[in-house]
Order: structure tokens, then sequence, then C-alpha cells
């Protein structure tokens, strides 16, 4: 089975989506006290966590037509995404111990689809 690019894109786009949901649901979680509405009610939490319901959408898509071991390990491309919004949203630091985890991430997704062929 080889996987159509079709399916690569559906995975990366909900990578991305998922990347985004980490971001609405720590800035929602920022006005979360004891009462329950400050859950219920918080809409950055429920961006959050549409936009993770989103993403599962699109793995599922992505992952019917596709061979697993290629498109799962592209999920992993949204702990890239989220290093960069959290410097971007959140001031969070870069150290190079992240900027290396970054980088083998890289590394072992191009490993695993370069198996595929």
């Amino acid at each position: 089975m080889t996987t159509p690019v079709s399916s690569i894109v559906l995975v990366l786009v909900g990578s991305v989506i998922g990347s985004v949901g980490a971001i609405f649901l720590k800035s929602g979680a920022h006005a979360v006290n004891r009462q329950w509405s400050s859950i219920v009610f918080n809409w950055r939490l429920m961006v959050g966590v549409a936009t993770y319901l989103l993403s599962s959408v699109l793995y599922v898509k992505g992952m019917a037509n596709g061979e697993l071991s290629v498109l799962f390990p592209l999920v992993s491309l949204g702990y890239v995404c989220t290093l960069v919004w959290s410097k971007m949203f959140f001031n969070e630091v870069i150290t190079k111990v992240k900027l290396a985890g970054v980088g083998l991430i890289l590394v072992g997704i191009t490993f695993l689809s370069l198996g595929s062929h």
C-alpha cells in the first residue's frame, strides 16, 4: 500500500490545527478557577476542544487511505508547531535542548518516511 499525497496533507493540516488547539487550551487555562463556570463558559477552552476535534477528524480521514507507519509520525510535527506558537503567544524560551528535540523529531520523521520506499 502506498500513501497518497492527499492523506499526507490531511494529517499535516490536522497536526497544525491540533497545535493551534493547544494554544487555545493554554490560553483558556489562565482563566480557570474553582468554579465550573470558568471552564464551561470559557470560549478559549471551547475553541481548543473544537480544534482538537477537527484535527482528529482530519487524522481519521487521512489515515483511511494511507500507511499508519508513514502518517502517524507526521502527527509529531504538531510539537514543532507548538514550539513556535509557544514563543509567539506566550513568549516561552526556546532553548538549545528544545531545538535539539525538534531536530530529532524531524530526523525521525524523515527516516520513517524513507522506510516506506
